[in-house]
């Protein structure tokens, strides 16, 4: 009911901002759409994450505490891939318990084929395109009406260097097939391409990626996921995106920031440096749309740095203890 509410206030406040003969024209055509924001009461926490199920399992750990109350208890981002199993229940489990909670999720799909091909730790993904579109398929139905954040893909458009121009097409293909998904199976959700970083791709040649891959019917753009920073960097990065994205194509997208390790901002390093410290709590605004936890603090980027001997998407308690304090 609360949700019924708010979206009827969001609703009823978004016809007030119209013209009049708008507002009569659209009643009989078109309902006003809430956004996931207006629909929910702030982020969902999730009380499986690696953190929290570490922290759970070891209460006698002197790390624990801090992890818990430090990591642990902050929204963050799902991440879905082969390793959830059906696709469909592992998503619909999710996003369902953040509806009862009203609760907004905020999910990751990473599972296109020739996955971070660039940087190889976290490579996989569907073996082909037509079981990436099943995929992706059964992930947005899963979804369904419910309110909804989705990352689409994380550095799939960065990885172009690695990929043949036959490849970028078919990738290409896929995201904007994605986007359709979404757009038809999943009406409240709203779904981001991703950016890359500040110092992966330059603006204009982002901006190009972007719309190749069907920016244009997406919400927005994600930027700095499981890199390390400044929000002020990011937000500078965003807005060179959408000045090429105006001046080129004719529009522009909101774009959120991952700031889940920034908070010392960035050595130059990537994969799991040391001396990176979390950042700003997901929130809405921060100089972008939203400020977002999209990398769980203490995953592993893969066998390097601080993370050696590790996999990507391992928890290390350790590496999380360490990123509280930024040493």
């Amino acid at each position: 009911m609360r949700r019924l509410l708010r979206t009827l206030a969001a609703s009823t406040f978004a016809c007030l901002l119209l013209p009049l003969g708008a507002a009569q024209s659209n009643a009989t055509t078109t309902s006003v759409q809430a956004s996931p924001i207006s629909m929910t009461s702030g982020f969902y926490t999730d009380p499986h994450s690696g953190p929290a199920a570490w922290a759970a399992a070891n209460p006698g750990d002197g790390r624990a505490a801090a992890i818990r109350d430090n990591i642990a208890s902050r929204p963050m981002a799902r991440w879905f891939g082969a390793w959830s199993g059906d696709i469909g229940a592992a998503v619909g489990s999710y996003v369902g318990a953040a509806d009862a909670a009203d609760k907004l999720p905020v999910l990751i799909a990473y599972n296109i084929p020739g996955r971070d091909a660039c940087g190889g730790h976290s490579g996989g993904g569907a073996g082909t395109p037509a079981a990436y579109r099943s995929w992706i398929s059964a992930f947005a139905s899963a979804i369904g009406t419910r309110p909804a954040l989705v990352v689409i893909e994380p550095d799939s458009l960065g990885d172009f260097s690695c990929l043949s121009q036959a490849q970028i097409a078919e990738r290409n293909g896929m995201l904007r097939g994605a986007l359709t998904e979404f757009r038809n199976r999943a009406p409240n959700t709203w779904t981001y391409l991703d950016a890359g970083n500040p110092a992966w791709i330059g603006a204009a040649t982002m901006a190009q990626h972007l719309d190749g891959a069907g920016a244009r019917e997406a919400h927005g753009f994600s930027l700095n996921i499981s890199n390390y920073f400044t929000t002020g960097e990011n937000t500078a990065y965003g807005n060179a995106i959408n000045s090429a994205l105006s001046s080129s194509y004719g529009y522009t997208k909101p774009y959120v920031v991952d700031t889940s390790r920034n908070g010392n901002g960035s050595n130059g390093q990537w994969c799991n440096p040391g001396g990176r410290r979390i950042g700003t709590p997901s929130q809405t605004g921060g100089g972008a749309e939203m400020l977002l936890w999209l990398k769980t603090p203490g995953e592993s980027d893969g066998n390097c740095g601080v993370g050696g001997g590790s996999a990507a998407g391992q928890f290390l308690p350790e590496v999380a203890y360490k990123m509280i304090y930024g040493y």
